[in-house]
């Protein structure tokens, strides 16, 4: 084994960087950038000793990464709220389905035939082009996806008042703690458990409510799509002859027996579109939508050019009929200006044109 060299720039290189140098110097900064106080002449406690009195924190300062919360925010209970919470403001098109005991093959196979019959939706349908990857298939915890549907329902951040807090330098600031995990928050839904706050029954709460009872899952949709809506009703909840199941030349594996299997457990319940709750038929009546959104944009066209058609075929109708009833009576008005007309001669009377009978002209 070859001898062990000393080299003496290495050496002076590891000592500059020792950890027992380092609090040292950064004590010294932190002394000298510190504001002056009436001290003693000589001080003769160490560096090391006043640095724990420089890095102190004020007592009520609150991180800007780590705001107060009523509940611990690290738990898995706190971040299901917070992502069901986003999930209920972002998302304009959720389905849910009653789901018995489906193991992790089946959901594999149900994931698998939907993906599948989504990305065989056309792209030019004006649904945009990124719906297909961004329809979800999901399994919910339904007590805190009743408390979330609260928050949203009865909570509302902007009513909640500015509290004073301490910055890191000590100085008094106004900061607004409004986030779902908040103790507003927690107090807006205490009050609606507990009955303080009425429930209306108009509300999506009241009516999603009964439906989240034993297990349930959501199909998410990035927007309302029609199109794409009648190919997920194809697959989950099939029903001719309006969302027919895919053929077994079309799709194969939709009759595979894990996935039959998968698909049996499932149950569609309702829908949430834009806030507002929908029944089945309701679900339905919007995924049989013809041409999707563009269809039912055409229809609104062709519906408010009629209703223009019509409101101005009336209006002229009015004018015509005003115009003909007053020529007439400016008719009637000339006559009655002119006079009583001439009367007729009799039968018989030899007028200034005509010659008596048996009168012969005599012609040169």
């Amino acid at each position: 084994m070859p001898p062990r060299l000393r080299c003496p720039a290495a050496c002076r290189f590891s000592s500059s960087i020792s950890p027992s140098r380092i609090p040292l110097r950064s004590a010294a900064l932190l002394w000298s950038s510190a504001p002056k106080a009436s001290t003693p002449a000589r001080r003769h406690a160490s560096s090391q000793a006043a640095l724990p009195n420089l890095l102190r924190l004020p007592d009520g300062y609150v991180p800007p990464t780590k705001p107060p919360t009523a509940r611990p925010s690290d738990t898995r209970k706190a971040q299901l709220l917070r992502t069901y919470t986003s999930l209920l403001r972002s998302t304009p098109l959720i389905l849910l389905f009653q789901h018995n005991n489906l193991t992790a093959v089946e959901w594999a196979a149900v994931r698998r035939e939907l993906n599948v019959a989504l990305s065989k939706v056309p792209v030019s349908s004006g649904d945009g082009d990124d719906v297909a990857s961004n329809i979800h298939l999901s399994v919910i915890r339904t007590r805190i996806f009743d408390v979330a549907l609260k928050l949203v329902e009865f909570y509302d951040p902007s009513t909640v008042g500015p509290t004073e807090t301490t910055t890191a330098r000590g100085a008094k600031t106004a900061a607004v703690y409004n986030h779902d995990l908040s103790k507003s928050a927690f107090d807006a839904v205490k009050a609606v458990t507990s009955g303080e706050t009425p429930i209306p029954e108009s509300s999506a709460y009241a009516q999603l409510a009964p439906l989240l009872v034993g297990p349930v899952s959501i199909l998410t949709f990035p927007s309302v799509s029609p199109t794409h809506l009648a190919a997920a009703l194809s697959i989950l909840s099939p029903s001719p002859p309006a969302f027919p199941a895919p053929t077994r030349r079309k799709s194969p594996g939709y009759y595979d027996p894990i996935a039959q299997s998968g698909l049996q457990k499932l149950m569609l319940i309702g829908g949430r579109v834009e806030g507002k709750v929908f029944d089945i038929d309701g679900v339905k009546w919007i995924g049989g939508i013809e041409g999707g959104l563009e269809g039912l944009r055409a229809q609104l066209v062709a519906m408010l050019q009629s209703a223009g058609l019509g409101l101005t075929a009336a209006l002229e109708g009015a004018g015509k009929s005003l115009w003909l009833t007053m020529e007439s009576r400016r008719s009637v008005l000339e006559e009655a200006e002119k006079g009583p007309a001439e009367e007729a001669p009799a039968a018989g009377t030899p007028t200034a044109d005509a010659p008596a009978e048996g009168e012969k002209k005599e012609w040169s």
